[in-house]
């Protein structure tokens, strides 16, 4: 991604990137009543945030288990080589699987570890087995850890505690 010019994120700009955020759905209208502002000043402030890339991406969660059959787990990775050329490799591929929705590099005992939705556990073993049949990938060992139940979903970073950059 280009770098872009950045905005200064002044307490008007803190709450609007804050509220959407949590409300991705939320009417122009009613986010320059919570933020105090005219709605074309709103408006213009909003796509002035989203062109600086503070936020590019606006999405709904849905109910996976009223709709659909699927298993959600994590996938946990180590490689045998972790040299830059290897884990760009491996990043690549991962990146062209959209069952892998999450991936993150770790220190640590793994390497990688992944959010993953699938079908099943027999489509899930299956992505498995063709990442670790991949000797491009140098994957040492996959860990699958299927999630069993959902206690807490994810409903956005907890931008309200966070420290802001000046």
């Amino acid at each position: 991604m280009p770098d872009k010019k950045p905005l200064k994120l002044d307490a008007i700009n803190r709450k609007i990137l804050a509220t959407i955020h949590l409300q991705a759905d939320i009417t122009n209208a009613k986010l320059a009543e919570l933020v105090n502002l005219s709605p074309a000043a709103c408006s213009q402030r909003t796509k002035a945030l989203r062109d600086a890339g503070y936020y590019f991406n606006c999405h709904a969660e849905v109910d996976l288990d009223r709709i659909c059959e699927h298993i959600i787990a994590y996938v946990e990775f180590v490689l045998s080589d972790n040299s830059l050329e290897s884990r760009q490799r491996f990043e690549a591929r991962i990146e062209k699987i959209p069952e892998f929705m999450d991936c993150l590099r770790l220190s640590g005992e793994s390497d990688y570890i992944s959010f993953t939705c699938c079908t099943n556990i027999a489509e899930l073993n299956r992505i498995c087995d063709e990442l670790s049949a991949n000797k491009e990938l140098n994957i040492k060992k996959i860990i699958t850890r299927p999630v069993l139940e959902r206690s807490k979903f994810y409903l956005g970073y907890p931008i309200g505690k966070l420290k802001w950059f000046e």
